[in-house]
């Protein structure tokens, strides 16, 4: 039995699917957080809380670096933890330098600093010749500006230190990205307190499909998992509306994509790590969106699992204790899995959303996540303003998106306008 240390964690799938793989495993967790009322606001419905599984739940202010590390140091020494880890993104450095201090296993604080920061990413792997899209980083508007006519119009704005899509922008003209940049500059602090860089990345628009490419690093060597596809609404925003896993590709395309993943995993010097790779399969090449160096979000893990049985949270805890993980796959009676969000377009209170009876007792679906009435909506921006999830498998091809996708259309959210 090993003992982890589980630094912060998101308060969605990933906050459960880590515990069960840990618990699963036979190990145990410590959980350290700067505020646990964060999770004991958003308890699951129906299900125990993730954190009544931790051997012990520790205070510290996990947004000070330098406080934080003393502390994690007098708790290692009466706890002795075997790995650090965690599912959140703005904590993803700060678990890297805490396994650096104490000398645990996993990727280096240096890596996942760089691909933590979209700016240091796009940097490093520009001068590794890993493929992207012309880019500039900028400090003010004018700087911006002067950036958009260098590349050309139309160009995406990101905020290079958030993440779910949040202030992602496509902006077709100056006035476009004078909005933009102004909205992302009214939002100086993240969910988790932590105060924002106010530079800005500026991207050249790739046009083409967009996937995912799951790895697995370890000893130096990174195995690909697979290749998620992806599906995205909501412009001028970038909003994640599905995902098929494995993507229905070309094999050629499937391999450029694999190819371009694996050699921006390395030229970040990312290893003992679970990492999920953006590309897009542009008309000159697969060309990378972002790198994140941990397992990927919106529940892609599960749709690997339901197709290869291969767990990567089980994967990811593995690593984090310098175990090489269980990669193998096994026969699951699917041969695709594909997921479908409910993304609100208006803003309200949510009442009913109909159909879902029928959607439940419809063959193939593997799972059905709605919100609750009485949820406040507001019309999404980014990927945290879901209202529910329809997912399904299908065991003969890649029909697993098709069934989905009617699956969705049968729910209709009835949401009732703010007076």
């Amino acid at each position: 039995m090993a003992h982890l240390l589980m630094v912060e964690s998101w308060v969605g799938s990933m906050s459960r699917l880590l515990p069960r793989a840990i618990r699963e495993a036979g190990h145990e967790f410590t959980f350290l957080t700067r505020d646990l009322h964060h999770y004991l606001r958003s308890a699951p419905e129906g299900a125990a809380h993730p954190l009544l599984g931790a051997r012990h739940v520790l205070t510290a202010e996990t947004n000070d670096i330098e406080t934080l590390l003393p502390f994690v140091e007098r708790a290692h020494e009466a706890l002795r933890f075997d790995g650090v880890i965690t599912s959140c993104d703005y904590y993803l450095p700060t678990a890297a330098r805490i396994a650096d201090l104490l000398g645990l296993p996993g990727p280096t604080a240096e890596a996942v600093e760089t691909a933590c920061r979209k700016d240091a990413t796009r940097r490093v792997l520009a001068e590794a010749g890993v493929p992207g899209p012309r880019f500039a980083v900028c400090d003010s508007l004018a700087a911006a500006a002067q950036a958009a006519r260098d590349i050309g119009y139309p160009l995406v704005l990101k905020p290079v230190d958030l993440c779910a899509g949040m202030f992602v922008r496509r902006v077709d003209d100056e006035s476009e990205l004078t909005a933009a940049f102004r909205a992302l500059a009214d939002f100086p602090v993240n969910a988790r307190g932590q105060r924002r860089d106010p530079v800005v990345l500026l991207e050249e628009l790739l046009d083409g499909p967009e996937v995912s490419v799951e790895t697995v690093s370890y000893a130096g060597s990174a195995q690909v998992v697979g290749v998620t596809d992806k599906s995205v609404g909501g412009a001028p925003a970038f909003i994640e509306t599905g995902h098929m896993f494995p993507a229905a590709l070309p094999a050629a395309d499937t391999e450029a994509a694999v190819d371009t993943a694996v050699r921006a995993v390395k030229a970040l010097g990312l290893d003992e790590v679970v990492t999920h790779t953006e590309i897009k399969l542009t008309a000159d090449g697969p060309r990378v969106v972002e790198v994140n160096p941990r397992p990927a979000g919106n529940r892609i893990t599960e749709l690997v699992r339901h197709v290869t049985g291969i767990d990567l949270a089980a994967a990811a805890v593995d690593v984090a204790l310098g175990r090489q993980p269980d990669l193998s796959r096994r026969a699951t009676g699917l041969a695709s899995a594909a997921i479908g969000f409910l993304v609100p377009d208006t803003g309200g209170t949510l009442t009913a959303v109909d159909g879902a009876d029928q959607v439940r007792a419809a063959d193939g679906l593997l799972e059905l996540q709605l919100a609750e009435p009485g949820k406040a909506v507001k019309a999404a921006g980014s990927n945290n303003e879901y209202l529910g999830h329809v997912m399904a498998g299908d065991a003969d091809g890649p029909g697993a998106r098709d069934r989905v996708e009617a699956l969705l259309a049968a729910l209709c959210p009835r949401v009732e306008a703010a007076r």
